[in-house]
């Protein structure tokens, strides 16, 4: 009996997984349109990154979908290479659209501007000091 509640539940969250994506693609196109005031290049790509974040969100629910139906699964080998296999690619399809939206690997350090700012300020002061320290008799 509760079997059957888990897998409807995650029936609903597939469901849920598969709508963020599909309405995610008309969001796109209305905030890319809106916030551009038109369509050019910079539409083009605000719409290209919010589809992809509603890519990956959808991607997402649907793993977490896929983990809630093997609780109810019997453990068959094939059934767990199936979805196993399911898992693994799209997870790597929101590794690969993340690192594309992203211009990096989720495990990589974010580059702060803050700490880009201290960089620069300390190579600007390193060499204001050598062209005043020229100027010392």
């Amino acid at each position: 009996m509760l079997a059957h509640y888990i897998d409807l539940i995650a029936k609903v969250v597939e469901i849920i997984g598969v709508l963020i994506m599909f309405f995610g693609l008309f969001f796109a196109f209305y905030r890319g349109i809106r916030l551009t005031n038109g369509f050019n290049h910079d539409t083009y790509v605000e719409i290209r990154q919010t589809v992809g974040k509603s890519i990956l969100l959808g991607l997402e629910v649907l793993i977490a979908a896929d983990i809630m139906a093997t609780v109810v699964t019997e453990p068959t080998l094939r059934g767990v290479l199936v979805l196993g296999f399911i898992v693994l690619i799209r997870t790597f399809l929101s590794l690969s659209l993340q690192v594309e939206l992203e211009g990096r690997f989720p495990w990589q350090k974010e580059k702060s501007p803050q700490g880009t700012q201290r960089v620069n300020q300390k190579l600007y002061n390193d060499n204001f000091d050598k062209s005043n320290s020229d100027l010392d008799p």
